[in-house]
């Protein structure tokens, strides 16, 4: 049976599925979530004309003085309409673009207090536009539903205010720089690792790095679905610590087939944050401010994978590639410690299981039900509901939906294999750059570290530009749809960001393959990288949006898809050269990269009627 995320009797609620959502048609009052400014008025002069626009205030008197000649000592700054966005720091006192009157006082005539009160005003942070969203669920204990106090009931996730919202986006975003850190370390120490226990087979050498992906195969299929049926924190931070435990026995490897094992159980308990970070950010974050979110959010394992080999190969050349794994775990006990004494648990339906039995007990009304489950209809007053699901069927339906969403929807199909496959070259760019560097300029490790700098600055040039208009195309796209909001306005932006993937393969492959200056491919690395995040980011914002009541679950089966072939690609890799060359190699890659640049074209185009033949869940 389906599990759902509305309750019976609440007709002016809608799921959960919906409530970070744009209400759909409606009047622009509706829609327009923005104060208007504050009105100046001047006890000096019979009227004065007050202007503003979207590039501030400007404020002018009958006789057209500018707001720097007019005497600040009459004027009276009124406070702007409430508002009900509670998406700011002090959100539960009172909103930090209120602005009290100030009343005229001895003070004024200072030029001090005058320069105050007009900085004040100049520094005012300008509203942003917002979309209108449907309303929360709220209580009707007349009729036995248990839901939120209010529109802006604190308790509720999306009303977090922005402290709270980022330390715990903030804290998971911390240990997802130390899990694909974990993941790329190890890189440039292969040759030491192999040295050490007598290896000669390089596909075992290759395994002690790749390897660490088949945890991220597995895990999401059970880390994510249990955290939408136990909650966020805990399920992250057991995940957490079974990352941390591992990692000693990494560092004490006594051959390297104990090495393998013990990366891929790291791998198991290091995916917990990549599974669980966007359902969270879902949890906490509507619409237009979830792709920002998501950036921020995206900037920790961005910089992991980039550090990771800079790191590792200076450790492998100076203290040995054991360190590798005691100062991560050394750093990623910490983090994990903060976040259980600091994060909150942010599943909105787990929140309300809790409020649920609490008010069980205090009222004595056993016949209280939560506005995120189903139940089955009582037969007397008094009788205790009995949910649809039992908790034995949840876990089950929770445990298989990242593979059912995976394979039974075209949709996330077509979405995973793509993001597969660029993932998938990147962890073969990782892993084959030590080789390239070392043998074909003579490079040591630790200046094949380096190397990697110029993936990081693609990384973080391509994060800051979705970053910065992610929301904002979005909420244009939205206004010119009257109002309405689709998933599918994600998309335009990863369409040009896809042409740049292919452009590394023949330039750093080619250049490579003819000895060109060593600084030639380490600049092709660049668009590459700054390709993978102007299609990676879009493409979970797009999940979250089309299935935010099940987004942990969604992204799970994506990141068991790309992490299988970030897996296997790298294992493919030196047959490959070997057979090809770095030029035919890397340019079979570039041509599969073309092959795919249609595949968000087609989403945009087509994604809302594949989201309508949805599976059901």
């Amino acid at each position: 049976m389906d599990e759902k995320d509305h309750h019976h009797g609440l007709s002016s609620t809608n799921t959960n599925d919906t409530t970070d959502r744009p209400v759909e048609g409606g009047d622009e009052s509706a829609r327009s979530m923005t104060s208007s400014p504050n009105e100046f008025e001047s006890e000096k002069t019979a009227r004065h004309d007050h202007h503003s626009n979207s590039d501030g205030l400007k404020v002018e008197s009958e006789t057209g003085q500018s707001e720097t000649d007019i005497d600040i000592e009459r004027c009276e700054i009124k406070p702007p309409p409430p508002t009900h966005d509670r998406n700011h720091d002090n959100a539960e006192t009172h909103d930090p673009d209120h602005i009290a009157p100030l009343n005229r006082a001895s003070t004024h005539n200072s030029t001090k207090s005058k320069a105050s009160r007009i900085l004040s005003v100049i520094s005012r942070k300008k509203t942003r536009e917002r979309i209108a969203f449907a309303p929360i669920p709220t209580s009707d204990l007349d009729e036995g539903i248990v839901g939120w106090e209010s529109q802006d009931d604190p308790e509720m996730p999306l009303n977090f205010t922005q402290r709270k919202k980022w330390i715990v986006v903030g804290l998971v975003s911390a240990i997802a720089v130390i899990s694909p850190l974990a993941s790329t370390i190890l890189a440039p120490g292969i040759g030491s690792l192999n040295e050490e226990f007598h290896n000669e087979n390089s596909i075992l050498g290759t395994m002690t790095v790749s390897i660490y992906l088949l945890g991220y195969t597995i895990g999401p299929l059970f880390l994510a679905p249990l955290s939408e049926i136990y909650g966020r924190k805990w399920v992250l931070s057991i995940s957490n610590f079974f990352f941390c435990i591992w990692h000693i026995g990494c560092a004490m490897a006594p051959n390297i087939s104990a090495l393998i094992v013990f990366r891929f159980l790291t791998g198991l308990g290091a995916v917990g944050c990549v599974s669980l970070a966007p359902g969270i950010i879902a949890d906490v974050f509507r619409v237009d401010e979830r792709g920002f979110a998501l950036g921020m959010y995206t900037l920790g394992p961005l910089v992991g994978p980039t550090a990771g080999p800079l790191i590792g190969g200076w450790l492998a050349q100076t203290i040995g590639w054991r360190w590798d794994f005691w100062i991560v775990f050394i750093v990623a006990v910490l983090i994990s410690l903060m976040i259980v004494v600091f994060s909150r648990e942010t599943n909105a339906a787990i929140l309300m299981d809790r409020k649920v039995a609490r008010l069980r007990k205090e009222l004595n009304r056993p016949d209280l039900r939560s506005c995120y489950r189903d139940y089955h209809p009582v037969s007397h007053p008094g009788e205790i509901p009995t949910p649809v699901l039992t908790p034995r069927r949840i876990l089950l339906n929770g445990l298989i939906r990242p593979t059912k969403l995976l394979f039974l929807s075209p949709l996330l199909f077509f979405l995973a294999l793509y993001v597969a496959f660029i993932y998938g070259a990147l962890f073969l760019l990782f892993t084959t750059i030590p080789t390239t560097f070392e043998t074909t300029y003579n490079f040591t490790v630790g200046l094949t570290g380096l190397v990697y700098l110029s993936l990081g600055i693609g990384f973080l040039s391509g994060w800051v530009v979705v970053t910065l208009s992610s929301d904002k195309i979005v909420i244009r796209l939205t206004k010119a749809n009257d109002g309405v909001f689709e998933p599918e306005m994600r998309m335009p932006m990863c369409i040009y960001f896809a042409i740049l993937l292919p452009s590394t393969f023949f330039w750093y492959g080619w250049s490579a393959y003819y000895k060109t200056h060593w600084i030639v491919p380490i600049l092709g690395l660049f668009p590459f990288a700054t390709g993978l995040i102007g299609v990676y980011l879009p493409i979970i914002a797009y999940v979250v949006d089309s299935y935010s009541k099940y987004a942990a679950s969604a992204v799970a089966g994506t990141t068991v898809f790309r992490s299988l072939v970030g897996m296997l690609l790298p294992l493919a890799g030196p047959a490959m050269y070997s057979k090809l060359g770095l030029g035919w190699g890397n340019s079979l890659l570039g041509f599969i990269c073309i092959a795919m640049i249609p595949v968000p074209v087609f989403i945009h185009r087509f994604g809302k009627r594949l989201r309508k033949r949805g599976v059901q869940l």
